[in-house]
């Protein structure tokens, strides 16, 4: 088997066999009811995730090894307690700089499996059809390449729901689209709520940070969370268009949406 062949973590493969590259996302180290020393292994691709248990004949190839780390693992899957994992065969650690770190972000980090292109479609779309006030509310944003760029490659979370790049384009058109479905059968202002559904976790672009290791909190993440950055955000956006373009109550109701998403202000919320 061809060790570049692709790797589908996701789905069980057609063949058992395992002999790729691997990035290690996480190293618990532990000990055997025999005394014996071993670790259980997060692995990943930009497919998905799965563990592997290392014992004690592959450690000295790990000494010092830790998360971020590019394994050269054989081996091969099986189920044990009804769970898919890797049983290993062996293990090698890479040299750091095997790979560039654009090469370890496109192969090894998790991203969506849609096509960014067609999310933004429906995005641009959809501001298309506000009116014109709102639209011009909503693209100050979403109209910045830089923006775009960041907000294509975010995460939706550090973890859990979306924790993907492009997870946070893929969240946000999935919370429009319910938000959208809502609001129609409710009879309510759609381009309003279209409006607060994109904008809501605009914050995020600048709470999150994606590296080689996967995804973390940016300090002003830690310092502010996304709801404050979302909230700052829009309001220097807003400041760069003409005075008259929402009137006051329209700021409000737009700050409102990123404010009070959380829900309740245990969970962060306005």
């Amino acid at each position: 088997m061809s060790a570049a062949a692709p790797l589908d973590l996701r789905r069980p493969p057609a063949d058992p066999r395992v002999q790729h590259v691997l990035m290690l996302r996480e190293r618990i180290d532990k000990t055997a009811r025999n005394g014996k020393p071993y670790a259980i292994l997060k692995l990943g691709n930009a497919s998905g995730e799965i563990t592997a248990n290392a014992w004690e004949e592959h450690l000295p190839d790990l000494q010092g090894i830790g998360a971020g780390a590019l394994l050269q693992v054989i081996g091969e899957f099986e189920t044990r307690e009804g769970k898919r994992q890797l049983k290993l065969t062996r293990v090698t650690a890479l040299p750091p700089g095997h790979l560039s770190r654009d090469e370890i972000l496109a192969q090894f980090v998790p991203r969506i499996s849609q096509d960014p292109q067609q999310l933004w479609d429906k995005i641009d779309g959809w501001c298309a059809a506000m009116p014109t006030t709102l639209r011009a509310a909503v693209e100050s944003v979403f109209r910045d390449d830089p923006f775009r760029v960041q907000f294509a490659e975010s995460p939706g979370a550090t973890r859990g729901h979306h924790a993907m790049v492009g997870g946070l384009l893929l969240h946000t058109c999935e919370v429009a689209e319910i938000a959208r479905a809502s609001v129609a059968a409710m009879q309510g202002d759609v381009h309003l709520v279209t409006a607060g559904a994109l904008l809501h976790d605009i914050g995020k672009v600048q709470a999150y940070s994606v590296d080689v290791a996967g995804f973390d909190y940016a300090p002003a993440g830690h310092l502010l969370g996304h709801i404050v950055l979302g909230s700052l955000m829009l309001q220097q956006r807003l400041a760069t268009l003409p005075p008259h373009t929402l009137s006051a109550d329209q700021r409000l109701e737009l700050h409102h949406f990123i404010q009070s998403h959380h829900g309740i202000p245990e969970y962060g919320a306005a």
